[in-house]
């Protein structure tokens, strides 16, 4: 979205036709930043105005917060908006927004210094309003610059900003839409929609992808276009090299469900699963390679069995042996319960007569807790935590390939121990558990073994 004018001229207008312009929706995500400002940053977890808030000790930090994300805002439709009467219309939009805000969480302090009302009740509404913000500014700014260029665009605020109505997803969008003309209108929606289950409560901040799931689903549209920075490839360009990735051009829901897994998401799980109930296709583009088709992600098959993306993960191995498992029911619902309470994200597990592992996506601290736990229920029982990655080869059908024991004979040539490998039945993913700082070293000789390497002889035979 920061890019947004260099996008003008190719994505959203380019050289289509007046009547090319429309039967599209435009749904947007905050700008650059934005949402990490209003929220808490996405990586470092950093606090933004709602961690400050929930953590205030009245030193009303959360204020200058809010102040930090205005300005930002201001910055961010400053550099893409040209035309003084845009800039203005924006400008007072920013105020209106986070001065409401301002006054809504001011007012909600002084409510929970009386002893009926606690703040902690309160705080994911609070959520939810500032997640509101960004979608609204940014699906606000598009829309100015569209219809400066001559577009009819339609600003559609999902976010229910002085709404009091109580509605479903599928209701707020029916609201927003319901009227638009896509014949001779174009909808600039926000990522973010206010509705009673509410989005950021069930997906965290793969909100933006839901709401654009849904709407596709409900307008029944011919295919679901996902924008990104970058092309879906066989692997992360900057390990292995430029020269080496492949774009995949073609895959399968089942495949992108595996990517999520891994925390490559192409799209959000939900998402995905929303798009494939409705049989709408989704497709993967570079926002600037325009004349690219990018990748469709539909439920075909493979026309050969091929690996088609090598990627990789930090995980915590957490092992529980206990000699006296073997046949004796409770161990594995034991240690799951511990993790859900713990709300520790499992991404594989495996398992023998003694002992089960799983590995888990969560801070060596929480691991600990629950370590703490299971000691406490299991006491003669050898729980141990490790640091490791699983490195992963995935593909809509590996069938006939040896691509287990090729992956195991690149990792054993580059000198990489194996700590654990996996295979399901499935053949659509082949998991290698490997030193954390090993990782990379990994993926770049799996991606030469397996993707690269088999291309080349490929062509080599074709020659």
């Amino acid at each position: 979205m920061s890019r947004l004018g260099d996008l003008m001229d190719t994505l959203i207008i380019g050289d289509r036709t007046p009547d090319q312009l429309y039967h599209r929706i435009f749904v947007v995500s905050a700008f650059g930043g934005i949402t990490n400002h209003l929220l808490e940053h996405k990586k470092t977890g950093a606090p933004g105005v709602y961690a400050l808030f929930a953590n205030d000790d009245r030193d009303h930090t959360w204020l200058d917060a809010l102040t930090r994300v205005a300005n930002a805002m201001f910055e961010a439709h400053a550099a893409i908006l040209q035309d003084a009467a845009d800039l203005s219309r924006a400008d007072d939009f920013v105020r209106e927004r986070i001065e409401g805000a301002r006054s809504v969480l001011f007012d909600l302090r002084r409510l929970c210094s009386y002893g009926h009302f606690r703040l902690s009740a309160h705080m994911q509404v609070v959520r939810e309003l500032l997640s509101g913000l960004g979608e609204a500014h940014s699906a606000l700014v598009a829309s100015l610059l569209l219809q400066r260029a001559g577009v009819n665009a339609r600003f559609v605020d999902l976010s229910g900003w002085r709404d009091e109505t109580e509605c479903s997803l599928d209701q707020r969008i029916a609201g927003g839409l319901d009227d638009a003309d896509l014949t001779r209108e174009l909808p600039i929606v926000t990522g973010y929609a206010q509705c009673r289950e509410g989005l950021v409560q069930e997906y965290d901040r793969g909100y933006s992808e839901v709401t654009f799931s849904r709407i596709a689903a409900y307008t029944g549209a011919t295919e679901a276009i996902i924008h990104k920075e970058f092309h879906l490839s066989s692997a992360d360009p900057k390990l292995v090299g430029e020269h080496a990735v492949q774009k995949l051009g073609h895959t399968n829901y089942d495949v992108a469900d595996q990517l999520s897994n891994m925390g490559m998401e192409a799209i959000h799980p939900t998402a995905a699963k929303v798009l494939r109930q409705a049989n709408v296709a989704l497709r993967i583009a570079n926002a600037f390679d325009a004349g690219d088709p990018g990748t469709l992600i539909d439920d075909c098959d493979a026309d050969t069995p091929a690996v088609e993306i090598v990627t990789g993960l930090d995980v915590v191995a957490l092992e529980l042996f206990e000699q006296d498992m073997v046949g004796v029911k409770g161990y594995d619902t034991t240690a799951l319960e511990a993790l859900r309470r713990h709300n520790v994200r499992i991404v594989s597990k495996i398992s023998n007569a003694n002992t089960i592992t799983h590995y888990v996506e969560a801070p060596l601290k929480t691991v600990r807790r629950v370590v703490a736990e299971l000691e406490k229920t299991y006491p003669s029982a050898d729980i141990g935590v490790r640091s490791i990655a699983i490195v992963s080869t995935i593909g809509r059908d590996l069938s006939g390939l040896r691509a287990f024991s090729r992956g195991l004979d690149a990792l054993e040539r580059a000198g990489i121990d194996v700590i654990a490998a996996h295979q399901t039945p499935r053949n659509v993913d082949i998991q290698f558990a490997v030193p954390r700082e090993d990782a990379d070293r990994a993926i770049d000789a799996l991606h030469e073994a397996l993707v690269a390497g088999t291309r080349q002889k490929v062509l080599e035979a074709a020659a």
